[in-house]
């Protein structure tokens, strides 16, 4: 256990089955007019939440205006719009409302309504200028309605830059939600496959900080009960989403994985994946980590096991009946089976169109976009490494 550390955790959490409603009483909007972002497929507007978000606002005196093209993977050029769009309506915080994707797209928003340039100038990777904003961003709030990424309670945002294949994740202390609701309400309408997809998104941001180098007490805490949340309920909700009570502890599992995000930090396995979905952009972010997620906790506790074990017992594996050799990869047992109980035993990286010689690319990209979590990572991974985890987990 790591007890050199930081915590901040400046985001208030206004957690609950209808807490939404607060919007129409809550003291700490952070303005008066709102660019509310959602994403560009429209299941905000289908369902009916972007219409219960301005209804609720106007009671509050807030006006608003709504941005709506943010793709599934957003990209820079939402990110340019949705700023400018903000500058000419002469908003005075932003609100994200959706998935990750929305929240996200939400937070550079924020940031590009305020400063000047491109939003690439202030990437710390690849080809990014390396610059600091010069102007604190638009206050934002967050409204997800996906239990998943956790970007309700980090101050990380991740965005692709089309024409150099980078999708590289970003953040400042202005990019934290000043307010984040979570409803869990609002999660029921999730499909099976996505509530998939964003559950074990979830379940990696926890497993990841808990085995990164820079893993701390609370971090530690809130990462095995996630592990252990998500492990028991994120079944339940794929075979039968109108469960409440399984929503509600997934909605949780969610937040409190991106808590561990704020303390500790994702590894290497986002980075990989995050080279697939920048090529690939069609194939869901938790798809890829899904079908990475065998190939490279294995290779992780083959080297250094030495808190697989604690994530199995969360898991609910029997560990202590076990060798100590192989108490570590009672963990890998239990991530099989999770996968396979939420139906996602099938997923391939083929099936998306990713050819096996794309490989070495794949794992360049990785390296040289989102490096910075290799060093992060509990075990020495050289390029040759990366590349033979892409190609065990490749099918």
């Amino acid at each position: 256990m790591n007890f050199n550390f930081m915590y901040n955790m400046p985001t208030r959490l206004i957690f609950g089955v209808g807490k939404l409603s607060e919007l129409a009483e809550t003291p700490y909007l952070p303005g008066k007019k709102a660019l509310i972002v959602i994403g560009a497929a429209g299941a905000m507007k289908k369902y009916g939440y972007l219409e219960k978000v301005e209804v609720l606002l106007k009671k509050n005196n807030v006006e608003t205006v709504v941005f709506d093209k943010v793709l599934a993977n957003p990209i820079s050029e939402n990110v340019a719009d949705g700023a400018a769009c903000a500058r000419e309506n002469s908003c005075d915080f932003v609100i994200g409302l959706g998935g990750g994707s929305s929240i996200d797209a939400a937070k550079s928003i924020a940031v590009m309504a305020t400063n000047e340039g491109e939003y690439w100038d202030y990437m710390q990777a690849g080809t990014g200028g390396q610059k600091m904003p010069e102007n604190r961003a638009l206050p934002l709030v967050a409204i997800p309605t996906t239990a998943g990424t956790g970007t309700e309670s980090d101050p990380w945002t991740v965005i692709t830059k089309s024409e150099t294949n980078e999708k590289i994740g970003w953040g400042c202390d202005d990019t934290f939600p000043v307010m984040s609701i979570i409803d869990p309400e609002l999660m029921l309408s999730v499909p099976p496959k996505m509530t998939a997809y964003t559950g074990i998104d979830a379940f990696c941001h926890a497993v990841e900080c808990y085995i990164a180098n820079v893993n701390q007490p609370a971090s530690d805490r809130f990462a095995l009960e996630a592990i252990s949340l998500i492990t028991e309920c994120l079944p339940i909700a794929v075979k039968d989403g109108s469960n409440l009570d399984a929503r509600t502890k997934l909605a949780w599992a969610s937040t409190e994985a991106g808590i561990c995000e704020s303390l500790s930090c994702c590894i290497a396995h986002h980075s990989m994946e995050h080279a697939i979905s920048a090529y690939y952009p069609d194939v869901p972010h938790g798809a890829g980590l899904t079908m990475l997620s065998v190939s490279f906790f294995s290779y992780v506790a083959e080297r250094n096991p030495e808190r697989f074990a604690d994530m199995a017992r969360a898991m609910g594996e029997d560990v202590d009946s076990l060798s100590e050799d192989k108490k570590p990869f009672a963990f890998i047992t239990g991530l099989k089976k999770l996968i396979k109980n939420i139906g996602l035993d099938d997923e391939t990286l083929s099936n998306y169109g990713v050819k096996k010689e794309d490989i070495p690319k794949l794992a360049e990209n990785s390296i040289t976009a989102m490096g910075f979590l290799y060093d992060l990572t509990p075990v020495e991974l050289t390029r040759e490494d990366t590349i033979a985890i892409f190609e065990r987990a490749y099918k």
